[in-house]
C-alpha cells in the first residue's frame, strides 16, 4: 500500500471529533490509536478489539504522526542539563 492510500484512510470533518484527524468510518482519532500503542498495545489487539478496524488503518496513524511532525519545530518535555 502506498503512503497516499494510508494517508487517505484519515479524515478529520469539524462535526467528528472536533475536527481532529479520524480513521475514515469511524470515531476513532489518530490521537487515541497513537496512545493505545504507546501504552503497549498491540496492532493485534487493538485491530481484535475494534470492529473493521485494519492494521492498513494502524499504519495509516503512525504515517500520519511522522508526516504531522515532519516540519514541526518543538520544545523538549524535559530539558538535560550536562
Amino acid at each position: 500500500m502506498t503512503d497516499q492510500e494510508l494517508l487517505n484512510r484519515i479524515t478529520a470533518n469539524p462535526k467528528i471529533m472536533v475536527g481532529k484527524p479520524v480513521i475514515k468510518g469511524t470515531r476513532l482519532t489518530v490521537e487515541y490509536i497513537l496512545n493505545l500503542l504507546a501504552h503497549g498495545a498491540t496492532v493485534t489487539e487493538i485491530v481484535e478489539e475494534y470492529e473493521g478496524l485494519l492494521e492498513a488503518d494502524i499504519r495509516a496513524c503512525l504515517l500520519f504522526a511522522s508526516r504531522s511532525l515532519e516540519s514541526t519545530s518543538f520544545m523538549p518535555l524535559l530539558v538535560e542539563m550536562a
